[in-house]
């Protein structure tokens, strides 16, 4: 047993780039072959595409590795490339079309983008916040969440977007280990028809915190709420009257831009550090290459700011690029299950960059959904946040994307700050269920527990061998965490602690975090493939698989299944579903139970939370519910899982 991850699905399909894709598309294979010459002049050529006030001399610095730093000697704001230098030529392209969930609307072209940042980082500085005083963020998808992100660049400010959907908790913890000087918050949020209370939760989050000294508020669902004078300020009133322009603060390139935290195997969430320029270079570069923006093109991420795919590919990419982008602020399924589908049409989407669980999801609801609307304005769609299956790549080109959109299914993660694997439209032959290849500049294997590469057609874990200039700089005040997390367990190379696996032709395929790996009778089986296999079933609309406990295998296959429309779990689909498996993987992959559920516990940011599913598989009491969005389903599913039966 080599310890290498068993690679057993195989998908034959292929989608070659259309003539039309080849000959517009921004990036096309002079580019690649470029960036594999010469990876340090590649990055370089696309850090000068920024604004710089002063101009870097050396473009990476790598004398205290793994402490990377990039373009060091340069200088800028970040905001000056995201917004400034659009507005001699473009300053009334809209930036950003809004819509709120109850309906209301809003257009904001990059002047007035450019003119509320101003306002709002002169009043921040009329508080006495300035460089290097964190800011912690807690709002709803207003436009003033991107205003304030903006504003805290533009002064100087690291900011720390903590999730809407979180508790107070949570956003006590990230307070504190930020030592955030201020909270910029709304009254509520709307979600599902309902207001989220937001203000509340931060005053219940301050109860005997010392370092925040101001909390401002938007006014957005005009809910009650409790005040503090001389801490509190209204939103809008601190903004009035101040100057329309603003100074920014000129920052060196490896300055903090933001603290983003993200789980922890500890339970103590990790404080992600990113810099300025060399954050900038790679969100500027993907959102440009992978996204293929043209300036009439309709962008549209659905992702929160909460998370960084809202960082990245919400605010910073898309207008340091001078797009024009959607931004939505509530639920898929309110007041109806096809109101994503309305928003694409009526916006006249060209690009839509969505998740693998909400794909699931629209799969689950039904075709009819989307057919109900003209979605004929797309040309590309994109996939992030997890591996998405083949069987769901596959209705999403066909259901959405009108069997003629490329599908750029992206690999990344809030430590890399910007896509690491990708096709590129107009260059690369697409797999269903595979981000492909590494984006130019990046420099990607796959590797065996020795830290030995794997040859095509064998798996193992994903590493990269070298430095990329979006790269997270630390774990805010845990230095020592950072290299033991990401540095120790291939010296040399960051590990972002995801298997993979390489096919015939060097395509990568992302098989989850390795603790999602299930030994099997000695066999390595990626939870990932074993969903995808029971997801290729005409009657599962998503599927979810642990390892559980075993005296016999070592650990057993243990599935959770929903199914689609009005489909009802019995003895025989069980057997079916199992035959499956064993069919499209091999008798090895055969779950030893199944689970029939109308739904799976998943996070806010959609994601099936597999620990609590193995602690039920386990008859383990259960861990921490308070971070999902459905914590009623556990006990439903936990009930099922104790009358299921198993092979």
């Amino acid at each position: 047993m080599s310890g290498a991850i068993e690679n057993l699905f195989h998908e034959d399909r292929r989608f070659p780039p259309s003539d039309v894709m080849k000959n517009g598309a921004n990036a096309k294979e002079e580019l690649v072959a470029r960036a594999a010459a010469d990876p340090l002049a590649f990055w370089a050529g696309e850090a000068e595409k920024l604004a710089w006030r002063k101009p870097f001399t050396q473009v990476l610095d790598d004398s205290d590795a793994p402490f990377y730093r990039w373009f060091a000697d340069g200088t800028l704001n970040v905001t000056e490339s995201c917004l400034d230098r659009h507005l001699a030529e473009h300053g009334d392209r809209v930036a950003f079309h809004w819509e709120g969930e109850p309906g209301d609307t809003r257009e904001i072209s990059y002047r007035q983008l450019h003119l509320e940042v101003c306002q709002f980082a002169n009043g921040l500085r009329s508080l006495g916040i300035g460089k290097g005083d964190t800011v912690a963020i807690y709002m709803g998808m207003v436009p003033e969440i991107v205003v304030a992100m903006l504003a805290c660049a533009r002064i100087g400010a690291p900011h720390s977007v903590v999730f809407g959907g979180f508790s107070s908790d949570a956003l006590r913890e990230r307070n504190a280990d930020a030592n955030s000087k201020a909270v910029i918050t709304c009254d509520g949020a709307w979600r599902r028809g309902k207001v989220v209370p937001l203000k509340e939760n931060v005053d219940v989050a301050l109860e005997g915190e010392t370092t925040v000294e101001h909390v401002i508020v938007v006014r957005r669902t005009e809910n009650e709420v409790q005040w503090t004078d001389g801490r509190d300020h209204w939103f809008d009133e601190l903004v009035q009257g101040q100057p329309e322009t603003c100074e920014p603060e000129i920052m060196n390139a490896e300055d903090l831009l933001y603290i983003l935290y993200t789980s922890g195997s500890t339970g103590k969430p990790k404080g992600i550090a990113h810099s300025q320029g060399g954050y900038l270079t790679g969100v500027s570069s993907t959102f440009r290459n992978v996204f293929d923006i043209h300036d009439d093109d309709v962008y549209w991420c659905t992702a929160d700011c909460g998370w960084v795919t809202g960082h990245s590919y919400i605010v910073y990419g898309p207008l340091a690029n001078c797009a024009t982008s959607v931004i939505y602020e509530g639920s898929p399924d309110y007041p109806d299950q096809d109101r994503f589908w309305a928003l694409v049409a009526s916006h006249g989407v060209t690009i839509l960059y969505t998740a693998p669980t909400a794909i699931r999801t629209f799969m689950k609801w039904g075709d009819h959904l989307p057919a109900r609307h003209d979605l004929s304005s797309l040309r590309l769609l994109g996939s992030v946040g997890e591996p998405i299956n083949p069987e769901a790549w596959m209705w999403y080109h066909e259901h959405i994307g009108g069997g003629k959109c490329p599908i750029v299914d992206t690999w990344w993660q809030t430590e890399t700050g910007a896509i690491m694997i990708t096709p590129l439209p107009g260059v690369t032959t697409l797999k269903p269920g595979s981000a492909t290849r590494p984006y130019p500049g990046i420099d990607a294997s796959v590797v065996d527990e020795e830290g030995n590469e794997v040859a095509p057609g064998g798996g193992g874990f994903l590493v990269v061998n070298s430095p990329w200039p979006s790269m997270l700089r630390t774990i805010h005040g845990d230095p020592e965490r950072y290299r033991e997390v990401y540095w120790s367990r291939f010296p040399g190379r960051y590990f972002p602690g995801d298997g993979c696996k390489l096919d015939e032709e060097s395509y990568f395929w992302l098989l989850g975090r390795v603790d999602d790996v299930m030994l099997v009778s000695g066999h390595n089986l990626s939870t990932t493939e074993v969903e995808s296999a029971l997801v290729d079933h005409p009657a599962v609309a998503e599927a979810a698989v642990v390892g559980r406990s075993d005296p016999r295998t070592g650990q057993a296959i243990a599935a959770f299944v929903t199914l689609k429309g009005d489909r009802v779990g019995n003895e025989e689909l069980l057997q079916e579903l199992r035959s499956h498996v064993a069919t499209k993987i091999g008798p090895i992959a055969k779950p030893a139970s199944i689970v029939f559920t109308s739904d799976l516990p998943k996070t806010r940011s959609g994601k099936i939370m597999r620990r609590l599913l193995r602690d039920i598989s386990e008859k383990r009491q259960l861990g921490d519910v308070t971070t999902l969005a459905n914590s009623e389903i556990v006990e439903a599913i936990r009930d099922g899982a104790q009358t299921s039966k198993e092979d």
